[in-house]
């Protein structure tokens, strides 16, 4: 049986982030980036989730290289993760490497290989030989892979967007793409997260006249919410305000991060004179200050979301202040983000948001640079990435309808494997790829059976039952106690609770081992609550015996 090549998304198709990408040909192994995706709104207490990487943990050594197409976190923000387990060398473009080196300097990985690559690199790895070509995004220095396999060509696009008059960074190589499929693509891997838009993505350039009217119509500071790793929003927003004679402060850990690492490459140009220190904000006229940070996707403990909360150590929202919030709001952000918007308007401030104002174009293409991309590329098969299940429907059928349709297009979600070989493409048996939650430090140790008791105090709080029992007769010692949380008003409705406590000496009366009552106070009480009050509260019991 000739071989063939496995492609298995281990996240990034059916959702938005988590992207990550592994290619397997005779037992050797190439990753495409390692990305997190930020949590919806029902997995309480969740910081990010990121891919299961099981798979490739268990065949670490036969990873030879894991290739970063650019700096989003969707992208690098499991990088740390992927490399406590798999000694490989990363390749990453100049600035792409520097985000991931500042990550890995966070998580004490300084010993990780990474390489530099440009547009103009050829690696070898193994039986992958993998090419680069530039593509336009909303952070410069993204790439797309041309990687030829002994199964066939297949090219990978990033993130992209055809963009004529980028702020920063290159524009996506046609020329490159045109040659590609020249050669042969047996395989098109496509980014899908605009598919439901009509039409060309709008130029970053575009956004240069709204960013104006908002700072000329400001009379008090403006401050402007996007994404950390946005460099091409950040400088036009520095532009803007060098226009408008106002200084510049950069404030969030991760926006002051990336925006040094990009000034420190020559991919963010912001003048010292520009610049003001975040504690130094007050003794400027408020109509003369920006201050540009996170926040965007109403992330918790983001500078915009503490302003609003009225909660951030040095910064409070005014009046006259203007926030510009420069992104569109993730799917299963909405919530965070509509109520931080809600937060800044009570406090007085005059929000302008994507909706209301023209103050964010996309970074990836819509429907016609989607069309253009496989008209240049030609591929054989094709399969959307980068989007929900519906992003990657709508992708497959347009790609179905175009001058050079593919033969056949799959729609992937992670854990499904696509087995590629020159005699064509079929579904081979999918491997478990679910979502791994990472909480505070931990990683993977969130249950179903844990979210749902998070969600079951949420809804109804809790109530412990202490009972005291004498050793020998198991006999009650004193009365039982009983302490809520979120559960009812003690004050106003102690008799409930009071009750509750008979019910537990009751069940005490049955007897038996320590277990046995603690299971069996825990059963009458949670009855006798949910029959008085209609809600189901999570009841431990605490049985003593002295």
């Amino acid at each position: 049986m000739p071989k063939t090549l496995s492609v298995m998304p281990l996240g990034g198709l059916g959702e938005i982030g988590r992207n990550m990408l592994v290619l397997e040909y005779d037992e050797q192994i190439l990753i495409v980036d390692a990305g997190l995706m930020f949590p919806e709104s029902d997995l309480l207490g969740v910081d990010r989730v990121i891919p299961d990487m099981s798979y490739v943990f268990e065949r670490a050594n036969r990873v030879r290289g894991i290739v970063i197409t650019h700096g989003h976190e969707d992208h690098i923000g499991a990088l740390c993760h992927l490399l406590e387990h798999v000694n490989a060398p990363v390749y990453a473009t100049r600035l792409t490497r520097g985000l991931i080196e500042v990550k890995l300097r966070e998580n004490r990985l300084g010993l990780a290989e990474i390489h530099t690559i440009t547009t103009k690199d050829v690696l070898l790895l193994g039986s992958f030989r993998v090419e680069f070509f530039s593509v336009c995004h909303s952070i410069p220095d993204g790439v797309g892979l041309g990687i030829t396999t002994p199964a066939g060509l297949v090219v990978h696009s990033g993130d992209y967007k055809i963009d004529e008059s980028p702020v920063v960074g290159q524009h996506t190589d046609l020329d490159r793409l045109q040659e590609l499929g020249k050669r042969g693509v047996a395989l098109l891997l496509a980014d899908s997260t605009n598919a439901d838009q009509n039409g060309s993505s709008r130029s970053e350039s575009e956004l240069d006249e709204p960013l104006a009217e908002a700072f000329a119509s400001a009379k008090g500071r403006i401050i402007v919410a996007t994404f950390a790793s946005n460099i091409s929003r950040v400088q036009q927003v520095v532009n803007t305000a060098k226009q408008f004679s106002r200084k510049v402060s950069i404030v969030g850990r991760s926006m002051v991060g990336n925006s040094r690492i990009a000034r420190e490459l020559g991919y963010l140009s912001i003048s010292e004179e520009l610049m003001i220190n975040p504690m130094d904000i007050g003794q400027y006229p408020q109509n003369q200050v920006t201050i540009i940070c996170t926040g965007s996707q109403g992330e918790r403990d983001s500078a915009l979301v503490r302003m609003g909360e009225g909660r951030h150590r040095f910064l409070t929202i005014k009046e006259n202040d203007t926030v510009i919030v420069s992104a569109r709001a993730i799917p299963g952000n909405e919530e965070r983000v509509n109520k931080t918007i809600d937060n800044l308007y009570r406090l007085g401030a005059h929000v302008f948001y994507s909706g209301l104002r023209d103050v964010h174009v996309s970074g990836h293409a819509s429907r016609e640079d989607q069309i253009r991309l496989i008209n240049l590329v030609r591929p054989r098969f094709f399969v959307p990435i980068h989007g929900e299940y519906r992003h990657l429907a709508l992708h497959a059928e347009l790609a179905m309808q175009c001058e050079h349709a593919p033969e056949k297009a799959f729609i992937l979600e992670p854990g499904d494997v696509l087995e590629l070989s020159p005699e064509g493409a079929v579904l081979g048996d999918s491997i478990d790829a679910p979502p791994v939650l990472v909480d505070g430090r931990r990683i993977g140790d969130i249950t179903s059976a844990m979210l749902e008791d998070r969600h079951k105090l949420s809804r109804s709080g809790f109530v412990v039952c202490s009972v005291t029992l004498d050793r020998y007769t198991n006999g009650l010692l004193k009365d039982p106690e009983i302490v809520s949380r979120g559960f009812i008003d003690e004050q106003k409705s102690g008799d409930v609770l009071d009750k509750a406590c008979i019910e537990a000496a009751h069940a005490v009366e049955l007897g038996g081992s320590r277990s046995s009552i603690c299971e069996r106070i825990e059963t009458h009480v949670g009855r006798f609550l949910n029959r008085e009050t209609g809600r189901h509260p999570i009841v431990k019991a605490i049985v003593v015996k002295i």
